[in-house]
């Protein structure tokens, strides 16, 4: 091999080398730093504990929550059963681990609905701006006005009794609550998100070409938009966890036979100062669960942004 041909091949593995490390996406660096990151680990367990409960309760437990058994009303924890009995005479322990399925279901739901609908809203008015930015911006501003838990309140007291007549329909009905008053934070972060992007050379070149809004909201404004909202939502699907339980407990959500973690700790309350297990219990796993996504929320959010890395 001649001097030259060596020269040559020296200098061209250092740029190699430089266009692979260029090369990477921003998905595998934010998956490179959420598999050092022991939050991250955390949460993942946390919600893959949870999710299973919700999905294949039967393998945690084989006690039906709704078996009462009055005899043994109130009895502690070790008595037969690890949580111990409530009021009812029902397992705390079985309670608590079917629960998990009403509050995920409202969680992801919840979500997800907010997700489409903000992140629609959010999309549409940062991309063509204009008189379709202040319409759904001062729409936006009348939603984001109302306290996301009276109105909630309000909405589900104002629904027609149908939505009571079978487990979905009274999943659906706090769904449809929450969603319904939760899409204006999403759609305020979409669209400055987009007004962000929408800038970029990338994009002008593209709409240059002649590219169709459609393909250019596709390929190259909704990628790199997706980030702050996947965050977000992350975050926010504990906080829907959460107000689901407050609604069930004030009566307004979820109603029995449903089994929520929220029922259970509002029929705790009567026996807060004699028997504290019947609260407690309940607690710690919707405690556990708001915990879980919320620290993949914050993993999540440290992976994805670039001041951290």
């Amino acid at each position: 091999m001649t001097d030259a041909a060596v020269a040559e091949v020296t200098v061209a593995e250092p740029r190699d080398a430089g266009t692979r490390e260029e090369e990477r996406s921003l998905a595998s660096d934010a998956w490179r730093a959420l598999r050092h990151n022991p939050i991250f680990w955390v949460s993942a367990v946390l919600i893959a504990v949870f999710t299973l409960m919700a999905i294949w309760p039967s393998l945690f437990t084989n006690t039906d929550p709704r078996e009462a058994i009055l005899a043994e009303s109130r009895s502690r924890p070790g008595d037969g059963t690890w949580f111990g009995r409530d009021i009812q005479g029902y397992d705390i322990y079985a309670r608590c681990i079917y629960g998990a399925r009403a509050s995920i279901l409202v969680g992801v739901l919840t979500t997800t609905m907010v997700v489409v609908i903000g992140g629609g809203i959010g999309m549409i008015s940062g991309y063509l701006g204009g008189v379709w930015d202040a319409t759904f911006s001062r729409i936006g501003d009348i939603f984001f006005s109302i306290p996301l838990l009276l109105g909630a309140i309000i909405f589900l007291s104002s629904l027609p009794e149908f939505f009571n007549e079978n487990y979905f329909l009274v999943i659906m009905k706090v769904v449809l609550a929450l969603a319904f008053l939760g899409w204006p934070s999403l759609a305020r972060l979409m669209r400055s998100s987009v007004i962000q992007v929408k800038p970029n050379d990338y994009v002008q070149a593209a709409r240059a070409l002649g590219a169709s809004p459609s393909r250019i909201i596709r390929s190259h404004i909704l990628p790199n938009s997706l980030a702050p909202l996947i965050v977000v939502a992350t975050i926010s699907l504990g906080g829907y966890i959460a107000i689901e339980a407050t609604l069930s407990f004030l009566g307004i959500g979820l109603q029995p036979p449903a089994i929520s973690w929220g029922i259970d700790i509002s029929a705790a309350i009567v026996g807060l100062r004699t028997t504290p297990h019947m609260l407690f219990f309940p607690s710690l796993f919707l405690s556990l669960a708001v915990l879980g996504f919320i620290l993949m929320g914050d993993a999540v959010r440290d992976a994805l942004d670039p001041k951290t890395r």
